[in-house]
């Protein structure tokens, strides 16, 4: 009896069937104008195809998250340098026993990082609380960093530690970018275009939450809030750990008295010292019913 085709079945052969066929003339394919475009890493990678590798960037990392169900997440931003507890601690024992000319700076910048780590501690534990009190809304929100170590660590590591998946949104940097070990694997990419980074960090997110940062932080920070206050993007909450780092770095109160932004427009974020204040904010702004199934 004929086999009979399923009215599924492809009318072509797809791209990965044909770039794994064997060139019929291995002479021409190291030309590399016989190579196929799509398999062509040399064309590719041609500034006049920047365009096309911009898109493919957009691309691949929002089919993946389709794919894996992710509908909402929250962003936490902050620096790459601020310590866990445990880790600043051996490094003041270490300044602490070490000699040396420098010794009195060593142990200040130590007792500095000390200090700092209290925000490491403040990301893991408010990871921890949005990933296991969500986990079981059919629409949970799952934590996304910039996938490095410091307070990206720390979300990951939150949302690992209760046995939640997260995000981790790496780039390609002279120093200061790996991934951290606690990125859920398969949602661990890597980007190379910033601009399309910042894309994925606010495609899903329902908030922002910016602890102490540098440059980069600022960066991630200023544009998000650039977009909601010029409408570009819904207005989502912004959660800024720590009012005294926060106000001592930016006077927000010149920016209002000498008219550069509306007195209205300091209200597109809120100062927050715990992780329970940040999800008491982030559970007055949402239904958080478990039921739930549309995404924040």
């Amino acid at each position: 009896m004929k086999k009979r085709n399923p009215l599924d079945a492809r009318n072509f052969h797809s791209a990965k069937e044909e770039a794994s066929k064997p060139p019929p003339m291995p002479a021409f394919e190291d030309l590399g104008a016989y190579r196929l475009a799509f398999a062509d890493n040399e064309f590719l990678l041609r500034d006049e195809l920047r365009p096309v590798r911009m898109q493919l960037e957009l691309l691949k990392p929002e089919l993946i998250q389709q794919e894996q169900g992710i509908k909402s997440t929250l962003v936490i931003f902050g620096s790459a340098r601020i310590p866990s507890r445990e880790g600043a601690e051996a490094a003041l024992a270490a300044a602490e026993a070490a000699e040396g000319p420098d010794k009195a700076g060593a142990l200040a910048r130590a007792r500095t990082q000390l200090a700092m780590s209290h925000y490491y501690e403040e990301a893991r534990r408010f990871a921890a609380i949005v990933t296991r009190t969500s986990m079981e809304r059919n629409n949970p929100i799952y934590v996304v960093t910039g996938g490095g170590p410091g307070i990206m660590e720390a979300g990951n590591r939150g949302a690992h530690e209760v046995g939640g998946r997260s995000i981790g949104l790496n780039i390609v940097l002279p120093h200061e970018q790996f991934p951290n070990p606690y990125i859920t694997p398969e949602l661990c990419f890597r980007f190379h275009y910033f601009a399309l980074r910042k894309m994925h960090f606010l495609m899903r997110s329902v908030a922002l939450v910016a602890f102490p940062g540098g440059f980069g932080t600022m960066d991630e920070l200023f544009e998000a809030m650039t977009l909601i206050q010029t409408g570009k993007c819904r207005s989502r909450p912004i959660l800024m750990f720590g009012r005294e780092f926060w106000t001592k770095l930016i006077n927000f109160d010149v920016l209002v008295e000498t008219g550069m932004i509306s007195p209205g427009d300091v209200d597109l974020f809120h100062f927050v010292e715990t992780a329970e204040e940040a999800w008491a904010l982030l559970e007055n702004e949402y239904d958080m019913n478990p039921a739930d199934t549309d995404a924040a």
